[in-house]
């Protein structure tokens, strides 16, 4: 039995949708990542005063990590 065309530009964009969604979870992923690196280097360089100079890293990572999880998708029931 063939698919529609309907059906399955439905599905097309379906998929689509799906993918931009996972692709900007990781964005967001990888930049709360790069945001820890950077509080890291922070925390070495200013080596006591870490807590003074480096509060707006750890202020910007806490925040970012309430969404920085991969959220995935179930699978499209064809």
């Amino acid at each position: 039995m063939a698919i529609d065309e309907a059906r399955f530009a439905e599905l097309k964009k379906k998929k689509e949708a799906q993918d931009a969604s996972l692709r900007e979870s990781w964005v967001r992923a990888m930049e709360a990542r790069i945001v820890n690196d950077n509080l890291q280097k922070c925390h070495r360089i200013e080596g006591v005063n870490h807590y003074e100079k480096c509060k707006h890293l750890a202020d910007r990572y806490t925040e970012m990590l309430k969404d920085a999880r991969v959220k995935g998708y179930k699978i499209i029931d064809v």
